[in-house]
């Protein structure tokens, strides 16, 4: 079995980290799968969005295989596979794997089943709409092993949600349930475990039925204007990206469907 399941329906593609007796910690291995996942849902047109889950019910993800991936980096274990190689040779795989230094182009949507710790957290910042369980617990715990959080977390987390409670998470590395994480404003829904799955689907669903050019540009847009402290300047990257959607096959669809009172038809083009 696959340490990452990938499966693609209607337009939602749906990745799974498959590590539940480890907790769906990042191994090396899971690493390259990950990143191999995130490669093919850029390149393919049929994905429209994606779910990022972990498999069972107690982890999403637990961060660094404390055994199998700090000790290549501190010396304390000599690389014993392909996988082991592959991430000491390629310094940016880990980060590609994690969204720190990868953009799918795609909505993802994390459904958060259990643990989200350390590393598992940090890739949560890499995604856009969040829904945890009730019994999901999320922190950013490497200050409590002697290590840094750098997979996002210092120069994300206190862009997402208030400085103080970023700062408390970051300089404890307590863990939060998943009723403070939505009241801080980190998390768009929090429900029962068996309503995980059909809610991030169903937000999936509605994402896949828009027009896939307009959403991956509207998100763009707000990706690429979102840091540009002036807001003239912003707007005018806005209206730049915006303008470029009129001379797609789509944008004459959607109008035309409306008139004619029936579904759009989107192409993608």
């Amino acid at each position: 079995m696959s340490v990452v399941l990938f499966e693609v329906e209607d337009g939602i593609a749906t990745i799974t980290i498959n590590r539940p007796e480890a907790r769906n910690s990042l191994s090396p291995e899971v690493l390259v799968r990950l990143r191999e996942a995130w490669f093919r849902v850029a390149q393919d047109d049929a994905v429209r969005v994606v779910i990022l889950t972990g498999a069972g019910h107690d982890a999403f993800c637990s961060g660094a295989d404390l055994k199998r991936y700090i000790p290549l980096f501190t010396g304390a274990r000599a690389p014993e596979d392909e996988f082991d190689r592959m991430v000491l040779d390629e310094p940016l795989l880990p980060g590609e794997a994690t969204l720190r230094d990868f953009d799918p182009g795609k909505p993802v949507i994390a459904a958060i089943n259990g643990f989200a710790l350390a590393g598992g957290m940090e890739m949560l910042n890499g995604t856009d709409i969040r829904v945890a369980s009730t019994t999901a617990q999320l922190g950013v715990r490497e200050v409590q092993r002697g290590l840094v959080a750098h997979g996002s977390t210092p120069t994300r987390l206190p862009r997402q949600i208030p400085w103080v409670h970023a700062m408390e998470m970051l300089l404890t590395g307590e863990m939060y349930d998943a009723q403070h994480m939505l009241d801080v404003g980190y998390l768009n829904y929090v429900v029962p475990p068996e309503e995980l799955m059909p809610k991030a689907r169903a937000i999936a669903a509605r994402i896949a039925s828009n027009g896939p050019l307009a959403v991956q540009l509207t998100r763009r847009m707000v990706k690429e204007t979102m840091n540009i402290a002036n807001e003239a300047e912003a707007l005018r990257r806005e209206a730049e990206l915006g303008m470029t959607i009129y001379s797609t096959y789509d944008a004459r669809e959607g109008p035309r469907a409306f008139a004619e009172k029936r579904a759009p038809k989107f192409e993608g083009r």
